[in-house]
């Protein structure tokens, strides 16, 4: 009688418990179905009926790119040739010039040719504009210019450009181009090993591989890895280069969801390449999502001393949803936390501003959590280094010198009045920042900071109003004391300036692959990992 009783119970509540979950189920499928049902209603009428010739693609890219900008950045619609960038991305593998190349309106702009690959064999140099592909005007052409050149390997496209002034034609043959997910490596001394990881595809865990045993066989006993400015990708890849330095078995990093599918435990599979090796990870306010995951699980473990300035803060993970016609969705899923359990997401996409802006999490409301030995890290504004540098003071004014290409364009200029041989001791003076700040003037760079914004806004509200005539002079007096300021801004950048120079300068006369022979050299991070390394007592300190 128990028994039948407990059976009249049970399935009752286990009925009511399904009951609920349809309930709530049938209840968002519906609310999801009246939202499409009005708005492909008011799509249709909009543009059967407004006033003027309306473009359905058009307005339907706004309103989808609304839609996402509410949540975060990185759930984004991705139209076929997003797709096909992607793919390239997470691949390392296309077809083309074997250069990056930045699309404007009128032109495409060579940013940096591959070394020994088809624009560099062309005599292709980083600032060429190329303004015709073939017969086409770049300036006429309405679609994504940078598909004319691509093409299958072996065909040839002739390409039109301008180089100081002076316009030229060359003819590239396209071929397979690979792009590597560990640009670079060697020794630094005889026993220090430096790897370069500028990505996460597909096959960035197989080239870090490679890398560590090479180093190991040349006599590398202690190992830098810099993951500096690698913005992440593939969450597996992450995990497997963990692996190559901790036991198989070991918790890596854990992703929680709203979707029960999406909550998993990623665990090492195989067995590591060396768990003894002393390693320094450099990382900086580049390094993110998956940099962070090796960076911060590495701490988390006390496997690694992490050199460098904070990371960039992105605790989220992505997946793309195949959708119609080519297209896809990228979706934030999860969010992903390290073996002590910290999430690295520095900001809030969920609780914004009265400006709608995401809000940087406080560093009073980090949590404190506990790394394998026992020594402190923390959550809330992404990995931090245990041997810190101060972040470039990458002000809003220094962004955008950057931003408007004047960096990459006094770079351009400099190389072409400027012969170097050997760039091993390759120096830039105050002379040179001199010439820089006059280069900005002559080029009319104009910032307008939000304080003068809303200055101007205040100014023009008591013009209107007519109040202006007793507050004009000291408006005046207090833009021009905000132009002095951004003058000396610019002056108290002038180091993170000069280095962001330096950078484009070296590359120009030496590739990439001659950039990072001369940071051995000269970087300053660098030789903190080497020092550090070269210690024993100081590099276990670090860790315990």
């Amino acid at each position: 009688m128990k028994k039948l009783l407990k059976k009249r119970i049970i399935i009752p509540v286990l009925a009511c418990g399904l009951f609920f979950t349809t309930t709530a189920f049938q209840n968002d499928f519906f609310e999801i179905a009246k939202q499409l049902e009005i708005f492909t209603t008011l799509f249709k009428e909009l543009n059967m009926n407004y006033v003027d010739e309306t473009n359905p693609g058009d307005l339907m890219d706004t309103a989808i790119k609304s839609m996402l900008a509410d949540l975060d950045p990185y759930t984004n619609f991705m139209n076929e040739q997003d797709v096909e960038a992607a793919r390239i991305n997470n691949t390392g593998d296309y077809t083309g010039i074997g250069a990056k190349v930045k699309t404007l309106k009128d032109k495409l702009v060579i940013v940096e040719p591959y070394k020994d690959y088809p624009a560099d064999k062309a005599g292709l140099k980083a600032g060429d504009e190329i303004v015709k592909v073939g017969n086409i005007r770049i300036e006429d052409y309405k679609e994504d210019a940078g598909e004319l050149l691509r093409g299958v390997t072996g065909s040839s496209v002739e390409v039109t450009y301008k180089r100081q002034g002076k316009t030229n034609t060359a003819t590239i043959n396209r071929a397979e181009v690979e792009i590597k997910a560990v640009p670079y490596f060697s020794l630094i001394n005889n026993k220090t090993g430096y790897i370069v990881l500028s990505r996460f595809n597909e096959k960035a865990a197989a080239e870090t591989n490679y890398a560590l045993r090479d180093l190991k066989a040349q006599g590398a006993q202690k190992i830098i890895l810099d993951l500096r400015g690698n913005p992440g990708g593939l969450l597996n890849e992450a995990i497997k280069i963990v692996n190559l330095f901790v036991p198989k078995g070991q918790l890596v990093v854990t992703t929680k969801s709203k979707v029960k599918k999406y909550n998993k435990t990623y665990y090492t599979q195989d067995n590591p390449i060396d768990t003894e090796i002393p390693l320094v990870v450099l990382i900086d306010g580049g390094s993110a999502s998956a940099s962070e995951i090796v960076s911060g699980s590495l701490q988390d473990l006390d496997r690694a001393v992490i050199v460098g300035s904070r990371s960039f803060g992105k605790g989220l993970v992505q997946r793309p949803k195949e959708l119609i016609y080519g297209t896809q969705v990228k979706i934030t899923i999860s969010r992903y936390y390290t073996p002590s359990g910290r999430c690295i997401q520095a900001l809030d996409y969920w609780h914004r501003n009265e400006k709608g802006e995401a809000v940087r999490v406080k560093q009073e409301n980090y949590n404190e959590y506990k790394t394998k030995n026992g020594r402190k890290v923390f959550d809330g504004g992404g990995v931090f280094p245990d041997a810190s540098f101060d972040a470039s003071n990458n002000s809003a004014i220094t962004n955008a010198i950057v931003n408007n290409d004047l960096v990459f364009n006094f770079a351009t200029d400099f190389y072409y009045k400027h012969k170097l041989d050997n760039v091993d001791n390759f120096k830039l003076t105050d002379t040179d920042f001199n010439e820089f700040k006059s280069y900005l003037k002559s080029n009319n760079f104009t910032f307008e900071t939000e304080t003068e914004k809303a200055l101007n806004k205040a100014f023009e509200a008591a013009t209107k109003e007519e109040l202006n005539d007793n507050i004009e002079k000291d408006y005046k007096t207090l833009i021009s004391n905000l132009n002095k300021s951004k003058t000396s801004i610019i002056d108290e950048n002038k180091a993170y300036l000069l280095e962001l120079l330096t950078e484009e300068i070296v590359k120009r006369y030496v590739y990439r692959e001659g950039l990072y022979d001369y940071y051995k050299r000269h970087d300053t991070k660098i030789k903190k990992a080497t020092e550090i390394l070269s210690n024993p007592s100081t590099y276990n300190d670090y860790l315990h």
